[in-house]
């Protein structure tokens, strides 16, 4: 997108990978909008993914995530796309790993830009390629008793 004016905070900052993180203790929407937080900012889009109860039509009783060691290096080499593209001011991307149960927060990301449009699309772009390109696995519990993998292949 081209800038609206020369001015430099219609530019993407230079350094605007605030927050990279995968863990195993609970995620803060706070922290993540606070990493953020840029004066130049018009519009910062949020995405939390949070664990439903449900999935493919059955009920889900409980899930885990496990992530390959490279994960938070793959999250990092996504996030530069996103900065590259987009007039990123500031973004951030927190994934949790370990079980979780309904309703815990699985994922944050979050993205400052100078207009809410590139905000928007820069944070749609950030959560679908971590989603289809980071080594992160989900093993859902069925209340039936069934098991299933996502996104391990």
């Amino acid at each position: 997108m081209a800038p609206i004016s020369d001015h430099p905070g219609e530019q993407g900052a230079r350094d605007a990978i605030k927050l990279i993180a995968v863990r195993d203790t609970p995620l803060s929407l706070d922290e993540v909008f606070r990493a953020v937080g840029d004066d130049a900012s018009g519009g910062t889009a949020l995405f939390v993914g949070t664990v439903r109860n449900h999935d493919g039509g059955a009920d889900v009783d409980r899930l885990g995530y496990s992530c390959h060691p490279s994960a938070e290096a793959e999250m990092r080499r996504v996030a530069e796309k996103v900065v590259a593209d987009f007039p990123v001011r500031a973004l951030a991307a927190v994934h949790r790993v370990g079980d979780l149960g309904v309703g815990d927060l699985a994922v944050v990301v979050a993205v400052s830009c100078p207009h809410r449009g590139e905000a928007f699309e820069a944070c749609r772009k950030l959560i679908d390629d971590l989603k289809h390109e980071v080594p992160i696995w989900k093993h859902q519990t069925f209340s039936d008793g069934t098991e299933e993998w996502v996104g391990a292949c």
